[in-house]
């Protein structure tokens, strides 16, 4: 009986097709052929224009922009391809729309994270590789393998490269304090955690600075930045509390309405995010800066397909 040649497919759905040409080209191979087009009444089409019998299928995709769009066309190259006799189905998500509802805080709220996992797994969806989800734990909201990825140690050799002296790696809430102490640790740098209200959605209030700052270069670390108000309140408690220079790092810069002017108008050195969220090239002026994920994407994308091991990619002493 003859071995069964495995066979790679690189599709990308709309939402950031930028990051997913580069993760093909570490690959070495060509993005699929697909054709996306949405009707008038704004319901989506996909269409392989590739075969992708016996093949195993990698889709990526951003759930920003417009999340429910770049969400719904996931699902429907997913069961596109299932229903094209795909072996495998791999959602390489780059961004995890809905990742922040991933619990009840109040009464009769949803929890849409599982329920995004709930609608892949239907869909068909055999694998999902993921970079900093808000919380881990979302990874239990599947049945099916989740890589959880991290892009701390990217994080740590782009400040390992500014040559910075005289460090402190700041929380901006308890939440993220696990993270922010990894950072720390590959920076040889202190660290100090926020504590943080949010009185409503898209606010937040710093009420203490737990860690000494005074006279250190601070690097906020956080998964995520929407409209940078939260970021805008730890960048001035900082300052109060006496930090030299601040620096910013988050993954994924979703920048979404005032978040631009107000990071422009804060007493901020730099904000680095990195491209798991299209950011326009106007807009990476200034302090805004953009790093890319594809080497680490597409690292995991390769050793998924050959069977080997992903785990040194979201161990955090991986480097790149």
């Amino acid at each position: 009986m003859s071995e069964v040649t495995k066979n790679m497919k690189v599709f990308s759905g709309r939402s950031n097709l930028a990051l997913a040409e580069k993760i093909a080209t570490q690959l070495g191979v060509e993005l699929g052929n697909v054709k996306l087009t949405s009707f008038e009444n704004g319901e989506t089409y996909a269409r392989y224009l590739d075969s992708v019998r016996g093949a195993d299928v990698f889709l990526i995709q951003s759930l920003s922009g417009h999340v429910n769009d770049a969400l719904m066309e996931l699902l429907i190259m997913t069961d596109a391809a299932k229903r094209a006799s795909a072996r495998t189905i791999t959602a390489v998500i780059t961004h995890y729309g809905y990742s922040r509802q991933d619990k009840k805080s109040a009464a009769r709220e949803p929890i849409t994270a599982k329920l995004v996992a709930n609608l892949l797994e239907v869909a068909g969806t055999d694998r999902v590789i993921a970079i900093d989800l808000h919380q881990g734990q979302i990874q239990g909201f599947f049945d099916i393998p989740v890589n959880h990825l991290t892009a701390l140690p990217i994080f740590a050799d782009y400040f390992h490269g500014k040559k910075l002296e005289n460090i402190c790696v700041v929380s901006p809430d308890v939440g993220r304090a696990k993270a922010a102490k990894k950072l720390a640790d590959m920076l040889k740098a202190d660290l100090a955690i926020m504590h943080k209200a949010r009185p409503a959605h898209n606010q937040a209030e710093v009420s203490a600075v737990i860690g000494d700052v005074k006279g250190k270069i601070c690097i906020i670390n956080d998964d995520m930045i929407d409209t940078a108000g939260s970021m805008v309140a730890s960048i001035d408690a900082l300052k109060k509390s006496g930090a030299a220079d601040i620096y910013v790092c988050a993954t994924h810069g979703l920048f979404s309405g005032p978040a631009y002017e107000r990071l422009q108008n804060a007493d901020v050195k730099e904000v680095v995010v990195c491209d798991t969220v299209p950011v326009p090239l106007e807009r990476q002026t200034g302090k805004i800066k953009v790093i890319t994920v594809a080497p680490l994407l597409a690292k995991a994308v390769s050793n998924v397909f050959n069977e080997s091991s992903v785990s040194e990619l979201f161990d955090p002493e991986f480097a790149l």
